[in-house]
C-alpha cells in the first residue's frame, strides 16, 4: 500500500461515521503503520498509547472538545478549525504520539475573577493539545477511576457535587456536627511534578505516555507573549488536569480513611466531619502536617477552620442548624446570585426587555440545575421576588420619562388616577418596582410569557 493511500484511510477512519468499512480502515492503517514501525511497539500490556490513538477514543476526544468549545490557545487556532486540521495533519501527529516524540505547545496565561476576590489563573493549551489530552484522560480515567475513594466527588464519571454535599449531610445528622473545613492553598499551582509523577510512574507502564504527560506538566506558559518555564503545578484550563489533581489528592483519601474519618472531597474541597472541636482541632493539625510533609503543598490556615457545618460553606451549600439538617444556598452564593443578576437587568447594557430576559434565562436555567437542589424553598422564593423586582426596576427606568411611564401603564390597564400619581413619583425606580400600578402593569404572567424560569417552579 502507497504511503499516500495510508494516510488517506488513516484519517478516513478517524473522521468516518461509525461504519463496519470505517472500522476495517482503521484496523488496517494501525496494522500497516505498526509493521512500519517495527521493534518500536511496546511489548504487550504497556500499549497505552495505542488505545490513546484508538480511532473510537479520538472520535469520543474530538466531540467533547468541541462540545466544550473555549477559546485558542497560543497559535489562535479555534475549535471549529481543529477537525479540518485533523484531517491534514493526524497521520503525522499520530505517529508522534506513538513513537513518543510529541511536543506539546505552551499554555496561554488567563486570569479570572474569583467569586470572593484574587484572580484564578488558567492556562489554555491549544485545541490541538486539548484534544490529546482530553484522549489521554478518557484512557486513564477508565482504569484509574474505579482505584479512587469512595469519598472522591470531583471530576468522575457519575458523580458530582450534589453527591458531596448529601455525604456531608448524612455526616451531619449521625451526629457529626463539626467539621474541618480545609483549604488547600493555590493547589493547581503547587503540585509537586516530580511527586506527581512518581506517582504515575507507579500506574502508567508505558514510557511514552509517561514522557507525554510530563511534557504536558513542563510545556510552559504564553504570557505577555513571552514563554516562562514551569516547574510546579498543573495548569486548570485543560482536560488532563482534573484527572492528575484526583491522583495527587488520592493519597490525602488513603490517609483520611485510614484513620477512620468521616469526609467529603470534591477537588480541592475537603470537608471532615467530627463529633467535637476539641477532636477538629487533633484532624486539623495532623492532616495539615501531613498535607505539608507528604503531598508538599500548603493549608491556607485563614481560610481553613474548625466550626460549626452551618457556618461554614461546602461547594456553594450550607445547612440549617436546627434538628435533621437540611441544604440552605450559602450566603456568598446567594450574594453572587444577586450580582449577576444585577449585571444582566443593567439599563447601561443599552438591550432591549426580550433580549435581557433570553440572557437572565439562560443563567437562571443553569442556576437552577445547580442550587435548586436546596432545602429551603423559602430563599427561592425569596429570590423570585427579587428577581421580578429588579425587572420591573429595569423596565421602569427603560421608559425614562413620566409621558411615556403614563402611556405605557394605561396601555397595560392601570386606571388614569393611578398612572398618573405613579408616574409622577419621585420614588426611584427600586421603590416603585412594588408599587400597585407596576404590579398590576407587569405580572408575573408578562414575565413568563419572556420565558424567565420561576425559581420555584409555580406559574
Amino acid at each position: 500500500m502507497s504511503d499516500k493511500r495510508q494516510k488517506n484511510q488513516l484519517v478516513l477512519a478517524f473522521l468516518a461515521e461509525d461504519t463496519g468499512e470505517a472500522q476495517r480502515a482503521a484496523v488496517e492503517g494501525t496494522e500497516s503503520l505498526a509493521a512500519k514501525r517495527g521493534t518500536e511497539s511496546p511489548a504487550i500490556g504497556e500499549q497505552l498509547m495505542e488505545e490513546v490513538c484508538e480511532r473510537e477514543n479520538c472520535k469520543q476526544a474530538l466531540a467533547r472538545v468541541k462540545a466544550n468549545r473555549g477559546s485558542a490557545g497560543v497559535n489562535g487556532m479555534t475549535v471549529q478549525q481543529l477537525p479540518e486540521f485533523l484531517k491534514q495533519h493526524w497521520p503525522a501527529i499520530r505517529e508522534q504520539l506513538l513513537s513518543g516524540t510529541y511536543v506539546p505547545q505552551p499554555v496561554k496565561r488567563v486570569e479570572i475573577p474569583k467569586p470572593d476576590g484574587g484572580v484564578r489563573k488558567l492556562g489554555i493549551p491549544t485545541v490541538l493539545d486539548r484534544f490529546i489530552q482530553q484522549a489521554v484522560m478518557q484512557v486513564l480515567q477508565r482504569r484509574w477511576d474505579r482505584t479512587l475513594s469512595d469519598h472522591s466527588y470531583g471530576f468522575r464519571p457519575g458523580r458530582s457535587a450534589h453527591q458531596a454535599v448529601a455525604q456531608a449531610q448524612q455526616y451531619i445528622a449521625a451526629g457529626y456536627r463539626w467539621v474541618v473545613d480545609l483549604d488547600l492553598e493555590k493547589f493547581f499551582d503547587r503540585v509537586n511534578h516530580d511527586k506527581l509523577m512518581g506517582t504515575i510512574a507507579e500506574r502508567v507502564s508505558d514510557k511514552r505516555l509517561w514522557k507525554l504527560i510530563r511534557a504536558f506538566l513542563r510545556a510552559g506558559v504564553m504570557e505577555g507573549g513571552l514563554v516562562s518555564p514551569v516547574d510546579e503545578g498543573t495548569p486548570q484550563g485543560g482536560p488532563l488536569s482534573p484527572l492528575l489533581s484526583n491522583i495527587v489528592l488520592d493519597e490525602l483519601d488513603r490517609e483520611l480513611e485510614r484513620r477512620g474519618l468521616r469526609f467529603a472531597r470534591y477537588a480541592d474541597d475537603s470537608n471532615i466531619y467530627v463529633r467535637s472541636r476539641r477532636a477538629g482541632e487533633r484532624v486539623m493539625e495532623g492532616i495539615t502536617r501531613f498535607i505539608t510533609e507528604k503531598l508538599k503543598l500548603k493549608v491556607n490556615q485563614q481560610k481553613s477552620a474548625v466550626a460549626r457545618p452551618w457556618e461554614r460553606k461546602f461547594l456553594g451549600f450550607s445547612f440549617t442548624s436546627a434538628g435533621i439538617p437540611k441544604r440552605r444556598i450559602a450566603p456568598k452564593a446567594v450574594d453572587r446570585f444577586k450580582e449577576r443578576v444585577r449585571e444582566l437587568t443593567n439599563r447601561s447594557r443599552g438591550v432591549s426587555i426580550e433580549r435581557m430576559a433570553e440572557d437572565l434565562s439562560r443563567y437562571l436555567r443553569g442556576w437552577l440545575g445547580y442550587f435548586g437542589k436546596c432545602e429551603t424553598p423559602s430563599t427561592l422564593q425569596s429570590l423570585e421576588e427579587w428577581t421580578r423586582r429588579r425587572l420591573r426596576s429595569a423596565i421602569w427606568k427603560q421608559w425614562k420619562r413620566g409621558s411615556v411611564r403614563f402611556a405605557e401603564l394605561r396601555k397595560r390597564g392601570v386606571g388614569k388616577d393611578l398612572a398618573a400619581k405613579t408616574a409622577g413619583s419621585a420614588h426611584g425606580p427600586w421603590r416603585l418596582a412594588n408599587s400597585p400600578a407596576l404590579a398590576f402593569a407587569l405580572p408575573n404572567a408578562y414575565f413568563d410569557s419572556l420565558g424567565i424560569l420561576r425559581l420555584t417552579g409555580g406559574r
